[in-house]
């Protein structure tokens, strides 16, 4: 949970100063002495034959003592200084601030390998371009440099790529820590050189010291950081293995302490038990109600101070807020999402009595915004069809590999990306059956999977062999695990395997792109596609529930329902191609006068417009409906399945004529004489016999 905490004190800044902890870094001091003139003319004699070369750095060590009689003065000299050589504001090299300084750097550097002095960091990152290769007192260091890019050449980065990063971290950490072997560089050295990287890069006069560039350069340090980290898990150096993150933060000002120390507080705890995804959901809605709260109302400074009467101004606030990422305003579910967390936050820390928090319960449940339920998204059948032909084609076998396994094992993105090496197997008549890891369920399950996705994970598994000189942990159980989609030593993004493939392959074949040139269709809709085929394929609930993964049956009777044949044949009944229908509604069936968006409200709620007789077809803009005669009405539609039951009806209405014409009721006579000619007509339209012996119709 570590690297959960880390980004979410990332996003809502630093614990108060009361409880702000140190780094290394900052309780670094100055230290050191010099070399004498002796000490230094006798290393110059045995690394170098040139005479003007040794006069010329013991004439360079001399003005630099002379300016700086202790190492101490030079330490609290301004970083400027220090360095001798600045960046201008168009990019060039400005002229010398400090010239006793800047030509003294090879003095400085074999005072930090040979352990008179520790070089601070401020001054190390400030020469970004610092080279070392051609000190000779580095050589020990370059010979141990060469044997790690070896070593990440066969996990798949380029020598170059290796050669550059690792040189530029590890002659840094050496000059600070006096290391004289690789061998020597620890975990807390490495965590303290990040932290260092991080306070540089947000200096406000980066641009001196690596030009118009700096930001980026230090951005990519920042994140280049991890293959050295990598390289020495790999060799068994570190006990843990690196995860592998973004360097660049978003830091927010801590406006109101008292609050900001119970949502850390709250974090920390929601960490022991929730997953990473959790935690920082969690902060930023936290983090969206502070920051509300201070432009509302500013007099508040601790949660103390809300009231239900707050919340419920922030749920209305809600309704005019815009999404940060969509662009647009927040739908009834992202206000939901919000306003629960929130809800929930303040349920969980008055219930164990903290302080600074309400005393009671805010907002329960019912104050909540309605959640909108959708059906699953499925793909249809023909853009399926495109789609998959654009996967096959696909050139990276990770990406390929990924794709079919969702389309054909129902699996989540997350549980497709973390499965093993050894994830396949086979049921005793030879089907590929695949492993899954425990993921946001918490179990493993085992899924039957189609022979083309099983192939693809055999050659993939082939491939990522040789690429993993050691095992990563598993974030879910802690367990050393040889992952299957591993590159470069660490596992691909979900971004690169699911979406940035489905981008391809949905330009390769020609479908539409959506918002942001993505693709229009997500992995999670194969497992939505997978679950409807079972389900009108006539799979049971049960095995549709254990493939997905599902914990409640609840979750997948929507499948079911989808899948439901008795109501496809009901629907097509009445509104199919080619159907008998009769009814003043029916003229509008036929001409096609519904919209789209009128027939998908008819499909859903088909089974909600059914009377005696027929249908309704009125819609939910049309109001209800102000009469019983819907015999006449323009909305009524029947078919020849209500035949037998207009034929009852039929034989009522004359019983009812008669009675009617026993009391002398002529107007009622009247009135059953119009519904047997409406229902006659009704029958004839639907080419039903009248005269005759009419069946029997005892049935309904």
């Amino acid at each position: 949970m570590r690297d959960a905490m880390t980004r979410v004190l990332a996003y809502a800044g630093p614990p108060p100063k009361t409880t702000l902890q140190l780094s290394p870094a900052v309780l670094w001091q100055p230290n050191g002495r010099h070399a004498s003139e002796e000490e230094y003319r006798a290393y110059l004699y045995e690394h170098s034959n040139s005479p003007s070369y040794r006069v010329k750095m013991l004439s360079l060590r001399k003005r630099f003592v002379k300016t700086y009689p202790t190492l101490l003065d030079w330490y609290h000299s301004p970083l400027p200084q220090r360095v001798g050589r600045l960046y201008g504001e168009d990019g060039e090299k400005s002229p010398l601030t400090c010239l006793a300084s800047f030509q003294a750097r090879r003095y400085l550097f074999f005072l930090g390998l040979r352990d008179y002095t520790r070089l601070d960091w401020p001054w190390l990152l400030a020469h970004h371009h610092l080279d070392l290769n051609s000190q000779t007192f580095f050589a020990p260091l370059k010979a141990e440099i060469g044997q790690l890019t070896g070593e990440g050449r066969a996990i798949g980065y380029t020598a170059e790529s290796c050669r550059t990063s690792l040189n530029w971290f590890i002659s840094r950490l050496a000059l600070h820590h006096g290391l004289h072997s690789v061998n020597e560089i620890t975990k807390a050295q490495l965590l303290e050189f990040e932290d260092a990287l991080a306070r540089f890069w947000e200096r406000e006069d980066l641009v001196l010291y690596g030009g118009p560039n700096a930001e980026e350069n230090f951005y990519s340090l920042q994140s280049e950081l991890y293959l050295l980290e990598l390289l020495l898990y790999q060799r068994g150096q570190l006990a843990e293995p690196p995860n592998y993150r973004s360097p660049r933060r978003t830091i927010y000002p801590v406006l109101q302490p008292k609050m900001q120390a119970v949502v850390l507080r709250y974090l920390r705890e929601r960490s022991l038990t929730g997953s990473n995804n959790t935690v920082l959901h969690f902060n930023i809605a936290l983090q969206h109600f502070m920051r509300w709260l201070r432009t509302a109302h500013p007099e508040l400074e601790s949660f103390a101070q809300v009231n239900r009467d707050h919340l419920v101004e922030y749920r209305e606030a809600l309704n005019s807020m815009v999404g940060a990422k969509t662009g647009r305003l927040l739908t009834d579910n992202g206000k939901r999402g919000k306003i629960g967390k929130v809800m929930l936050f303040f349920k969980d820390v008055t219930g164990w009595g903290w302080e600074d928090v309400p005393t009671r319960i805010l907002m329960t449940s019912r104050d909540l915004p309605k959640e909108t339920k959708r059906l699953p998204r499925y793909i249809p059948e023909e853009e399926l069809g495109r789609l998959m032909r654009g996967i096959r084609e696909l050139e990276c076998p990770f990406q390929r590999t990924a794709l079919l396994v969702a389309r054909w094992s129902g699996a989540r993105r997350d549980e497709i990306r973390r499965l093993e090496l050894d994830c396949l197997d086979r049921y005793p008549d030879g089907t590929a059956r695949l492993r899954l890891p425990a993921g946001k369920t918490k179990q493993e399950r085992m899924v039957p999977l189609n022979e083309e996705a099983a192939r693809a994970v055999e050659n993939l598994a082939r491939l990522s062999q040789v690429q993993q000189a050691r095992s990563l942990t598993d974030p879910y159980s802690g367990n050393p695990v040889r992952y299957l989609f591993v590159h470069h030593g660490r596992l691909y993004s979900a971004s690169y395997l699911f979406d940035t493939s489905l981008r391809k392959a949905s330009e390769s074949v020609g479908l539409p792109l959506g918002p942001r040139g993505r693709s229009s269709i997500t992995s999670h809709r194969f497992r939505h596609t997978l679950a409807t085929q079972l389900a009108e394929g006539g799979a049971r609930l049960h095995t549709i529930m254990k493939i997905l993964g599902h914990e409640s049956a609840d979750m997948t009777t929507i499948y079911a329902w989808i899948g439901d044949r008795e109501v496809l044949e009901d629907y097509q009944a009445v509104l199919g191609k080619g159907v008998s229908l009769a009814g003043f509604g029916a003229v509008k069936v036929r001409e096609g006068k519904f919209s789209e968006q009128e027939v998908d409200w008819l499909k859903t709620n088909f089974f909600k417009t059914e009377l005696e007789l027929g249908h309704c077809l009125r819609l939910p803009q049309e109001g209800p409906c102000e009469c019983d005669l819907y015999l006449n009405c323009a909305k009524f539609v029947t078919t020849r399945e209500y035949a037998p039951r207009l034929r009852k009806r039929r034989k009522v209405e004359r019983a009812l004529i008669e009675d009617a014409r026993s009391q002398g009721w002529l107007r009622e006579v009247e009135r059953h004489e119009c519904s047997i000619r409406r229902i006659e007509q009704l029958l004839g339209e639907l080419g039903e016999e009248l005269e005759g012996a009419e069946p029997d119709e005892t049935a309904e």
